[in-house]
């Protein structure tokens, strides 16, 4: 029955399970990074992501109030007491507690432990204390060792910090500008270009078009690693040197082959007819090329902006090699991000937030635009 025309495949419950969990492997990482971006240092260290909306429990290192502070002693009874909550903030609940690192689970909330010297303190569940001593105490407040079960804790700190503290050369906000500044311009360069070669090797007959479309095709097996010193050289000798100029030609450069020929595939796979139409109502090439051709190829033409505009984003090794980042003027994020991580290598709710702002751009252009992407892909397979 599997072979009967209509029928569905036996395979299709494998494809559809091995489609989830693919998507499933790209989709926990981008919400685990989202979720962490919104987490506390100590909420990020004491839990995984997933159990971010439930309370977590950690070890935490709590201190009374200083009794030489004015007016924190009171005598209750001939008592010295001095009383609070151990917690900045309400919510957290203490499960076991001890007044040395060694024993942190030497008494439960509600026991009263003794300091000698005629203190004794008192800890409940909620962080009040109680504090008291036969004498006036004097020094530090008493530290409390406890394992508390803290509440859900989400901040917009962590973006702030990001995008707004810091000087001009130390936030991802200026970060993000330059990578824009980067990117724009290097994904529009190439496709102006490519549309004007595609055209010419799909529709115009010159001599030597098979050669050039050979030498396209060989271009997109060259590693750019290879050319990288050259170019850079050759913007130092024509006098271009490292700005945003040179990664735009370099990205033009790097990107031109694919985008020719996945333009050229597509214009090559358009009506005949209407091209021929157009020739004998006495329409020129460039007419032609611009009010039918681009209209037409509008797939092929988002298809490859996306790919450039991720590979251009996405990008730190052209970012490296042609532009200044010493000054920090002209950093792009991917760049932002590593020296994020040489500076704060342990501040990972700063690393998780300054990654996701990285891809929140490129992940609107694709969904924005995915349904030109597999029209663009498939042209020219199918006559």
């Amino acid at each position: 029955m599997d072979n009967i025309a209509g029928s569905k495949s036996s395979l299709t419950w494998i494809v559809h399970i091995s489609v989830v969990l693919l998507v499933a492997l790209w989709l926990f990482p981008t919400v685990g990074l989202l979720v962490s971006s919104f987490r506390t240092t100590d909420q990020i260290s004491s839990s995984g992501w997933w159990q971010s909306l439930f309370p977590t429990e950690q070890n935490v290192t709590l201190r009374t109030t200083d009794p030489d502070d004015e007016g924190v002693q009171s005598l209750v009874d001939g008592v010295y007491t001095i009383t609070g909550n151990l917690f900045d903030e309400p919510g957290a609940e203490i499960g076991v507690w001890g007044t040395s690192s060694r024993a942190i689970d030497s008494y439960i909330a509600g026991d009263t432990a003794d300091l000698g010297d005629g203190e004794t303190i008192t800890v409940q569940a909620n962080g009040d204390y109680v504090w008291t001593g036969t004498a006036e105490m004097s020094g530090r407040g008493q530290r409390v060792f406890a394992t508390a079960a803290t509440p859900p804790d989400f901040t917009l700190d962590n973006y702030d910090k990001v995008l707004f503290s810091g000087s001009q050369t130390d936030n991802m906000l200026k970060a993000f500008t330059n990578t824009m500044i980067v990117t724009i311009p290097a994904t529009i360069i190439p496709i102006v270009i490519a549309a004007f070669a595609a055209y010419a090797l799909a529709w115009m007959d010159f001599p030597g078009r098979a050669i050039l479309i050979a030498m396209v095709v060989g271009l997109l097996v060259v590693p750019l690693q290879l050319a990288l010193i050259p170019l850079l050289k050759l913007h130092l000798n024509i006098g271009i040197g490292k700005g945003y100029l040179g990664v735009w030609l370099a990205h033009t450069g790097f990107g031109l082959p694919l985008a020719i020929y996945l333009l050229r595939n597509y214009m090559v796979g358009l009506p005949r007819d209407i091209i021929e139409n157009a020739r004998v109502d006495g329409a020129t090439d460039f007419q032609i090329f611009t009010k039918i051709i681009l209209p037409l190829s509008f797939p092929a033409l988002a298809s490859f902006a996306i790919f450039q505009f991720l590979w251009t984003w996405n990008d730190l090794l052209v970012a490296k090699v042609f532009l200044i980042d010493s000054t920090g003027q002209t950093t792009v994020m991917t760049n932002q991000i590593v020296e994020l991580l040489g500076t704060r290598g342990g501040n990972w709710e700063i690393l998780a937030t300054a990654a996701f702002v990285s891809i929140a751009v490129p992940l609107a252009v694709f969904f924005a635009m995915q349904k030109y992407l597999v029209r663009g892909l498939l042209a020219g397979s199918v006559k």
